[in-house]
This record gives structure tokens, sequence and C-alpha cells, in this order.
């Protein structure tokens, strides 16, 4: 079965999320979405895709609490990815599946993940949360995009890249607000703070295994750029400071809270802490409005300037 080649990403999450079950433990995606200027499908949304096809093999009172995947290829709009969920283990307070994605007769995703037995009980530590303004008095990317797009004086490629970034945000399920400006520390330390927040459509929330599958999505978005922000390598140039690639490699997340909402807004702080040898990885903390620190995350991803190794024309 092939799915049209022009798919854009749907303004509602859950329908970006959607699989269908066509046997026990196997699974297919609904709808894909490719962004602009990328080599393949959004991997926040196959990694989502997997999380939900392996909750609905897992019994309800074990909670995701954490994931490590691997991008292996770029994965297509235009087929369905499949997905085989393999019941690894299930114990008594844990429980682990692994995922396996294939289109076109090949793994082009792997996701393991672990479901816990919630132990309330047990003592509570976190990290606060930074303080920004609330999400209602900061500004919608996509309303930023078009402004810095009316600037006097910018290259029309640029011009015409804030346009496309305006609409794809306009047209997205999640709506991301900066919460802070760039901070650069003497060390060379850069941190970004957004606000992200779901669009569902809905009056009511979504339950937590969905939450889940939704914070996922968002974990992937203005993550991975900050390694070049940081490296100081700038898109749409030339030069050895010019980006010349940036594509994720793995991702991780680790969830500590069920009390949050997706649809009410989560504060997404994500840093740089290591680059070198055209890789970097990217740490990030989401926080909920009431100040939980409800997820930490981590990719590597490959991001190389425009330079050629030594001796290479």
């Amino acid at each position: 079965m092939e799915a049209p080649t022009d798919q854009v990403e749907h303004s509602k999450i859950s329908t970006s999320l959607e699989v269908e079950q066509i046997d026990v433990d196997l699974f297919r995606s609904v709808n894909l979405f490719k962004p602009p200027r990328a080599r393949g499908v959004f991997g926040g949304q196959v990694i989502s895709q997997a999380i939900a096809s392996a909750t609905n093999c897992v019994r309800p009172a074990f909670g995701l609490h954490s994931l490590h995947c691997y991008f292996l290829l770029s994965a297509s709009p235009a087929v369905p990815v499949i997905y085989f969920v393999e019941r690894v283990r299930d114990g008594r307070s844990y429980s682990t599946r692994n995922v396996k994605a294939v289109q076109n007769g090949q793994v082009i995703f792997q996701l393991l993940c672990s479901f816990h037995m919630p132990e309330p009980w047990q003592p509570i530590y976190q990290w606060p949360m930074p303080d920004v303004p609330k999400l209602e008095d900061c500004e919608l990317e996509e309303d930023l995009f078009r402004r810095r797009a009316t600037y006097s004086g910018i290259d029309e490629k640029v011009r015409e890249l804030y346009l496309m970034y305006a609409a794809e945000r306009t047209n997205g399920p999640i709506a991301i607000r900066r919460a802070s400006r760039t901070t650069r520390e003497d060390n060379g330390s850069v941190t970004w703070m957004f606000w992200m927040q779901a669009r569902t459509g809905r009056s009511e929330p979504y339950e937590i295994p969905f939450q889940k599958c939704i914070l996922a999505y968002v974990s992937d978005l203005n993550f991975l750029s900050i390694a070049s922000d940081t490296l100081h390598l700038k898109r749409l140039s030339k030069g050895p400071d010019s980006l010349a690639m940036s594509s994720t490699l793995d991702h991780s997340i680790w969830y500590y809270d069920d009390d949050f909402c997706c649809e009410d807004g989560l504060l997404y702080v994500v840093n740089c802490p290591r680059a070198g040898d055209g890789r970097a990885v990217v740490h990030g903390r989401l926080y909920s409005r009431l100040g939980k620190f409800v997820a930490v995350t981590c990719q590597e991803g490959v991001v190389r300037a425009d330079r050629r190794a030594p001796g290479k024309l």
C-alpha cells in the first residue's frame, strides 16, 4: 500500500501519531511527515509511533519510563512504516519491548523501551525549572519567522527559508514559543528554552500513555540544531564555518513523572555539552507548567562543517 507523496504535517497531534494494528504485535503508520529540507520522515514521529505500538503490547498498569533508539535509514513519506513489536521480558516491576521499524524490507529504525510499575512512595529530587516568562507571554515561532522575513537587506534565500519555517510551524501539531533568548556563557556553552504545546483539537486531555507519545514527538523538535549553534556553524552559507550536514543518530528519553499534559505546555531546556569528530551530543530537560521535571532527553547526531579531510580536494 502506498501513501501520497505530498503529505504534510497534520495540525492535530493524534493524526501524526496514529498507527493501525494489522496483526498481533504488528502495526502500520497511517500518516508520515517529511519536514522541508529534511532527508526523510521526521524522527520524532517515528519514535512516537513506535512507542504507541509498544504501549499497545504492555499491561496497562505499567508505564513507559525509558527508551533508547537508533535511526538507521531515512524513511520515505510515500510508503507506510511497519512496526514489529517483540515482547522481550515481562517482570513484576519492569517490562521490556523491542520495536523494529521496517520500510521497503529494510530496518530503518530500532527502539528498545522499558515500562515500569509506578512506585510513588519512593523519595524524590529534581533540578528546579528555570525562571522564564509564561507561555502566553512568549512569541510563537511562526510569528517570529514571519517578522524576520520582513527585515530589509536579508538574502532572498534566507527570506524564503523563514517563510517556509513559518508555514511549517503554523500547520504543525506543536505550537513552539521562544521562552528566552539564546544564552551563551563565557565557556561557549549555549542554552535554548522553548515552550512546546500540543495542538489536539480536543476539550479533554489525553491519558498519560498517549501524553508520553506526544512528549517523544516534542523531544525531537529544535534539539540537534543547538549543536550547530554552539559550533557557530551557519546554514545557507559557504566556507569552513557553514553547516554541511545535520542528522540524528540516536535518541533517548527518561520519563520521571506521570502528571503532565502536553496540551497545557512543556518547557524544553536544551544544550550541547560536547561536539567533535563530526558528531555532537545534546541534552534536554522537559518541565510542566507547574515546574515538575517531567523527562530527561539525550540525542547524538552527525553535525558536520563544510570542511574536507587533510589531503582531500
